[in-house]
């Protein structure tokens, strides 16, 4: 039976767009994440290479939207001269298309830098990426695409602090496919060990994309390690779990407002969701329930 991801309950719920370009952001930040991937899961043995390289994804000349892949890269020798290229997608749904699409990526990179092509889709989500890995039928004999695809089963689980420092986006990837198994703790607790050595505006970012990605209680499982575990207790810890309580914290006194069928203004709603002291929206929770008109929280 095919282990279920967190990612696979959650996705549907979470923004698709800041997620999908998050994830394609962890292989713009880190070219060689994909050659890795390619070697370390599927196998591939790739020709040695000195460098590697990000190529335009617009896949045909006049660059219609549905050519336009998220990301591609090249691997190049000592003279950077290309040895391999790799289009990689990072997908969230299923979408009929790619099967017209990706052949075209393939070729067109193929073509462009004239040397072996590999395709490597990631697919946060076990359905998704089960269907992703289904065999592309070209209709020429013997020309079939097979879509090498990093889904949650195929994910190394980083649970070594040390390679989530080198690369925090390697760990990224593991929080998301493996936080609800049973290394659950491990892997975060290596992610947040990845995050806390990284430039803080890149560790926003992961931390939030991971954050999204995961259920309730592993976002409850996350914050509880940020807040206990000593390693943690840096600025950036501290920061992503008081903005994480004050966002609640928010939410609720809006919540409690609706409920009582009192009317929020605009400037009202906007004062309330931009507060970060969770003292202050702690005492207009209680507020909440006892005024009679919005403008009353901050008597």
């Amino acid at each position: 039976m095919s282990k279920v991801s967190v990612a696979q309950r959650n996705l549907a719920g979470m923004p698709p767009k800041y997620i999908h370009e998050g994830l394609v952001e962890l292989f713009r930040c880190r070219p060689e994440l994909a050659a890795g991937f390619l070697h370390e899961v599927f196998g591939l043995p790739l020709p040695d290479f000195q460098q590697t390289r990000t190529e335009a994804c617009d896949f045909t000349d006049i660059g219609p939207k549905e050519f336009r892949g998220d990301m591609a890269f090249s691997l190049t020798n000592g003279s950077g001269t290309p040895v391999a290229g790799i289009a990689v997608e990072v997908q969230l749904r299923r979408d009929g298309t790619r099967q017209w699409s990706w052949p075209v990526y393939v070729v067109t990179l193929r073509a462009r830098l004239k040397c072996p092509v590999f395709l490597l889709v990631v697919a946060p989500d076990v359905g998704v990426a089960e269907w992703a890995a289904r065999p592309i039928d070209l209709g020429h004999p013997g020309m079939t695409l097979c879509p090498l695809v990093l889904g949650p089963n195929q994910v190394p689980a980083v649970t070594d602090p040390a390679e989530a420092v080198a690369v925090p986006e390697r760990a990224v990837l593991s929080a998301i496919a493996h936080a609800a198994g049973p290394q659950a703790r491990e892997v975060l607790s290596a992610l947040l060990a990845g995050l806390v050595k990284t430039e803080d505006e890149r560790a926003k970012m992961y931390y939030d994309i991971v954050h999204k990605a995961l259920s309730e209680s592993a976002q409850h499982h996350l914050e509880e390690l940020m807040t206990t575990g000593y390693e943690y207790q840096s600025d950036f810890a501290r920061k992503y779990v008081d903005e994480g309580r004050a966002s609640e914290a928010a939410r609720m006194v809006l919540t409690v407002l609706d409920a009582r069928g009192i009317s929020v203004s605009d400037e009202i709603r906007t004062r309330v969701l931009r507060c970060a002291d969770v003292d202050q929206l702690e005492t207009w929770v209680r507020r909440a329930v006892l005024v009679d008109t919005a403008d009353e929280l901050f008597d």
